[in-house]
């Protein structure tokens, strides 16, 4: 399945601090390349198309890094509008069906996660389907954020713990965006109406995968991806 993406590069990078102050994270380098180009080759391995990325913080950057790339559009946010009004104010840059969408600070090894996500998404009965990695096993911080039962989400709620985290992949209706009011707004408040309908799904995914979120964590993920 082919499907348009977008790679959510916009944000200050604020976790990162020194290191994101005068760059965009997405530019941040590990094992040798750009956050940003790691997530291009999980995107293009997977034949997304077309590629389309937001951009805010320190773009032009981003844009004089992708110069030349005849496979990607560029979503410019001049205010920050968060991922939910970054996929909204992307809507007719990716088309009428479902899209991928991709953090750009996390890092992938063994199968594609979005082709992972390609070969279990069923549009007839998912509005959205998350790409989630036991919470037990993920060296990001948290006490996750998911069950999953019968395939379906459930928030963790008050709960003290939940045994799945989201990793940053999933499949989504971009047209749902355009229900919620306003500009800028968290992802959240698009799956919270999905989980609603009973239209919300995840998928344990295979191989490994790191969040980049923080100095400690670049470094980490470095040293994870070295390795055999």
């Amino acid at each position: 399945m082919s499907l348009p993406l977008m790679i959510f590069a916009a944000g200050r990078g604020t976790r990162m601090g020194a290191l994101g102050a005068n760059h965009p994270k997405a530019l941040l380098p590990i094992a040798g390349r750009p956050l940003l180009g790691h997530a291009l080759g999980v995107a293009r391995s997977a034949q997304a198309s077309p590629i389309v990325i937001n951009t805010h913080h320190h773009a032009e950057q981003i844009v004089a890094h992708l110069k030349g790339a005849p496979d990607i559009i560029l979503s410019h946010e001049p205010d920050l509008l968060e991922t939910g009004g970054g996929l909204k104010a992307a809507r007719s840059l990716l088309g009428p069906g479902p899209a991928f969408t991709l953090n750009a600070d996390a890092v992938w090894k063994g199968p594609n996660p979005l082709a992972q996500l390609a070969a279990a998404f069923a549009p007839a009965e998912m509005d959205a389907l998350l790409l989630l990695a036991p919470t037990s096993a993920a060296l990001a911080s948290g006490p996750g954020d998911f069950f999953l039962e019968g395939g379906k989400l459930r928030r963790r709620g008050a709960g003290a713990t939940a045994p799945f985290i989201y990793t940053g992949a999933q499949i989504i209706r971009p047209d749902l965006a355009e229900q919620v009011q306003g500009r800028s707004f968290s992802m959240n408040i698009i799956w919270d109406q999905i989980i609603a309908s009973g239209r919300a799904y995840g998928l344990v995914m295979q191989g490994g995968w790191r969040d980049v979120g923080t100095p400690e964590a670049l470094a980490a993920a470095e040293t994870w991806l070295a390795a055999p």
